[in-house]
Formats: structure tokens, C-alpha cells, sequence
């Protein structure tokens, strides 16, 4: 049970830097982040809707509650991370379609493992057993 905990918080935390990073990247505009949007065809202007949906899913993956919110927010990174590997795939971009695909992984781990409280419904379902 502890080693769950651990590997849900490592996933979690690793996942919430990442899009705390990346949220801060695009809403700054960093070059970096620039070139490779304009490289894959997208307007600029993506950054920053991208990046404000990245900084506000980091506080509804870490907040405690909020169940229904951390389900959005994981199908919001996974529909994100999936999108720019595609995007990277059809451009040919080998090895840069790696970076999204780990993020979708450790969203996926993140969820699978989270604790009873944080899943969706499970408040309700302990209620009803009651």
C-alpha cells in the first residue's frame, strides 16, 4: 500500500511540474516553445490557451476533493499529449514525440493509482454502503 502511495505521488508530482513548466513556457512565449509550435503548423496565439489549461490543471490534480475536476483535467492532458505526439508524428519529428508520450504515461499512472478519496463517485459509493 505504501509503495502505491509513493509511485501515485511520484507520478502526480512529476506530471503537475511538467505542466506547471510547460503552462509557464507558453504563456511567456518562450522561443523554444515558439518554434516548435510554428514548426508543427499551429498559430501562436495556441500557446495561450494551452498554457492557462496547463496551469489550472496543476491545482485540480493536487487539491484534495475535486474528484470530478481531476477527471477533466486527466482527460485534458491525455487529449493534449496525444495531439502534440500526433502532431510530431506527421511532421516526422522522431524522437520529440517521446516527451508527450511519457506525459500521457504518467497521467495514466497518476489515475490508475490514485487513492480511494480522489476517485470520482468513490465519496458516493461509501456513502450508499453505509
Amino acid at each position: 500500500m505504501k509503495a502505491r502511495a509513493i509511485s501515485y505521488w511520484a507520478s502526480t508530482g512529476i506530471l503537475a511540474a511538467g505542466l506547471l513548466n510547460g503552462g509557464i513556457l507558453g504563456l511567456t512565449r518562450s522561443h523554444l516553445v515558439v518554434s516548435v509550435i510554428t514548426h508543427l503548423g499551429y498559430p501562436t496565439y495556441i500557446l495561450t490557451l494551452l498554457g492557462i489549461w496547463k496551469l489550472l490543471a496543476v491545482p485540480a490534480l493536487l487539491a484534495p476533493r475535486l474528484q470530478r475536476l481531476k477527471e477533466w483535467a486527466y482527460a485534458g492532458i491525455v487529449f493534449e499529449m496525444t495531439g502534440a505526439a500526433a502532431s510530431h508524428a506527421v511532421c516526422r519529428d522522431g524522437t520529440a514525440l517521446i516527451a508527450p508520450l511519457v506525459f500521457v504515461g504518467l497521467a495514466v499512472a497518476s489515475w490508475g493509482l490514485r487513492p480511494q478519496n480522489r476517485i470520482c463517485g468513490a465519496l458516493r459509493t461509501a456513502e450508499s454502503a453505509r
